[in-house]
C-alpha cells in the first residue's frame, strides 16, 4: 500500500494544484471520485489488465465509460495516467485528493460508532468537542455496534479514541495480563 501510495502521490498533488488553481475542489473530487469508482470495477479492471490494448486504448476505454462527467482536463488527466501505465492508480489518487481537500477547507471525516443511536444533540455536543479538540471542521457519520456494549469509538484519520466498554474490558484484561 506504502508504494501505490508514493506512485500516486505526485499524481494526486498535481491534480490537487490544478483544481485549486481551477478553483474547482469540488468538481474535481467528483470526477476523480468517479473515475477510481469505474477504475475499480471489476469488468474495468480486466479491460485494463488486457495485454492486447494499448495504454492508450486502456484509456479511452475508462474515459468512455465517464462519458461528459469528466471534463477536457480531467480527460487530460486520464490521458497521462493511461500513458504512464498508472490507470490502477486512480482509486488512491482519489483517496490523497480527498485528504488534500480536507487540508485546504479544514476540516476533517471523522467516524463514531456508538453501543446505541446518538441523538441530535448528542451528536452536536460531540461534533462541537470534536471541532475543538482537532481545531477542524468536522463531517461526522454514525453508527452502532452493540458489541461495544457502552460508550463510543472515534475515528478521525489516523487518530481513534476508544471510550467504549468493551475497550475498556480490554485494557483491563491486558493490564492483568501482564501483572501475572
Amino acid at each position: 500500500m506504502a508504494e501505490l501510495t508514493t506512485l500516486a502521490r505526485p499524481y494526486a498533488k498535481a491534480a490537487f494544484q490544478h483544481a485549486v488553481a481551477a478553483q474547482q475542489l469540488t468538481q474535481w473530487s467528483g470526477m476523480l471520485g468517479l473515475a477510481a469508482a469505474v477504475t475499480a470495477d471489476n469488468t474495468m479492471q480486466a479491460c485494463l489488465k488486457a495485454p492486447q490494448l494499448t495504454n492508450e486504448q486502456k484509456g479511452q476505454a475508462l474515459m468512455d465509460v465517464c462519458g461528459e462527467e469528466l471534463d477536457q482536463a480531467a480527460r487530460n488527466f486520464v490521458s497521462v495516467l493511461a500513458e504512464n501505465k498508472r490507470l490502477e492508480l486512480l482509486p488512491e489518487i482519489a483517496v490523497l485528493f480527498e485528504q488534500y481537500k480536507a487540508e485546504q477547507e479544514q476540516s476533517v471525516d471523522v467516524e463514531v460508532t456508538s453501543a446505541f443511536a446518538l441523538n441530535a444533540d448528542q451528536q452536536d455536543q460531540l461534533a462541537k468537542a470534536l471541532s475543538a479538540r482537532l481545531r477542524r471542521e468536522v463531517r461526522m457519520q454514525t453508527r452502532e455496534d452493540a458489541s461495544l456494549i457502552g460508550g463510543i469509538v472515534v475515528r478521525a484519520g489516523d487518530l481513534v479514541i476508544d471510550g467504549s466498554v468493551r475497550g475498556k474490558l480490554a485494557q483491563l484484561a491486558e493490564a492483568l495480563k501482564s501483572r501475572v
